[in-house]
């Protein structure tokens, strides 16, 4: 079966096909209306959402199907102690599909376990978001005509920021990437990330601590916000919250064609006065990932008619290892741990759900 857990999961061809994919249903939206009729979509959010869950229910709708799921889920049996996979089991019995978001990180990759029908990863914690990521990559190839050729600042939150981190393994896959990563120390993107994503693919990226020294040389600006529930320490988040705000006197520097991105929400990190600047991308940006969802599931839906699978990388159960991430699925949950040797880090294992290092 086909899933979407990791941006990874598809090649750089599916990707682009699924990208291609949007721009028609942008172009011709009446002909898909009916493509999902009598399918039935669940969505299982049990982290608040509105963006992403509106998005796939909105999808799903204009594809002629049905929704059913939860957006709390304290509403749920999850209250009662079910666990991930026993809801996966039962909501096999009622669903074509299903998108998951969750606060433990690996849980979506736990359900493909277990699932006979296709899971779509709709966030994981501070792990992953790889459907923000194909809405981030329609958004440039509709402001900027390609997914090339690019210099990307990404800003704020790159620590815990997933839709940072799956944004950047997918443009590790495309030709002269370069990013450069603006945060405060505490808030740097994980040492992971830059040793077996940038350094591996022999990405070109540096760090910088202000906006205004970099402003002119990029083509997108993805900002993102300081995420309060991820802190545990709420004297670090307010020594961070405020680092870099986006204005008007910061835009001025910026190209005339640079794109603004923000998966959102957005609390001060942007200022109104931006909003109505036209390269703004960040309304925009919402929009497109309803068409990018309508694509991604027609395809995932037409694999598992066809039977297609994807080969994950080699792992190896559990010797006496455990995960070192205590908001990991194998630490909350009776799933077993499995983990896959470092490509860049002699003798370290990374836990297959969630990527940080075994113990």
């Amino acid at each position: 079966m086909r899933h979407l857990i990791e941006p990874t999961d598809l090649s750089v061809q599916e990707t682009n096909e699924i990208v291609a994919l949007a721009e028609d249903i942008i172009a011709h939206r009446d002909r898909y209306a009916d493509r999902c009729r009598g399918k039935k979509l669940a969505t299982l959010f049990y982290e608040p959402s509105t963006r992403t869950r509106l998005s796939f229910t909105s999808a799903m709708m204009e594809l002629g199907g049905n929704v059913i799921g939860f957006s709390d889920a304290r509403n749920s049996s999850v209250s009662k102690g079910e666990t991930v996979q026993d809801t996966v089991r039962v909501i096999n019995c009622f669903a074509d599909i299903i998108a998951m978001r969750h606060w433990v990180e690996g849980a979506p990759l736990a359900a493909t376990q277990v699932s006979r029908t296709p899971v779509i990863n709709a966030g994981d914690g501070s792990h992953s978001h790889p459907t923000q990521t194909l809405t981030d990559l329609l958004t440039i190839k509709r402001e900027l005509g390609r997914l090339d050729n690019l210099t990307i600042g990404f800003c704020g939150d790159l620590k815990f920021g997933r839709t940072v981190h799956s944004l950047i393994k997918a443009m590790s896959r495309y030709d002269n990437i370069r990013i450069v990563l603006i945060a405060p120390p505490e808030l740097r993107l994980p040492s992971y990330i830059k040793s077996e994503v940038c350094d591996r693919c022999g990405m070109d990226y540096r760090e910088v601590d202000d906006m205004e020294s970099v402003m002119p040389e990029l083509d997108v600006l993805y900002m993102t916000r300081v995420q309060k529930e991820r802190f545990v320490d709420e004297e670090e988040f307010e020594r961070v919250k405020d680092c870099f705000v986006l204005d008007a006197r910061k835009m001025s520097m910026a190209k005339s064609d640079m794109a603004v991105l923000h998966p959102l929400p957005r609390v001060n990190e942007i200022l109104q006065e931006v909003d109505d600047d036209p390269r703004a991308a960040y309304f925009r940006q919402v929009e497109n990932g309803k068409f990018v969802r309508m694509a991604l599931m027609l395809r995932l839906l037409e694999w598992a008619e066809k039977d297609s699978l994807v080969e994950r990388p080699a792992a190896e159960q559990s010797t006496g290892h455990t995960c070192s991430n205590p908001r990991c699925i194998t630490n909350t949950e009776p799933v077993e741990p499995l983990f896959h040797a470092s490509q860049t880090e002699p003798d370290v294992y990374r836990c297959v759900y969630c990527e940080a290092i075994a113990k």
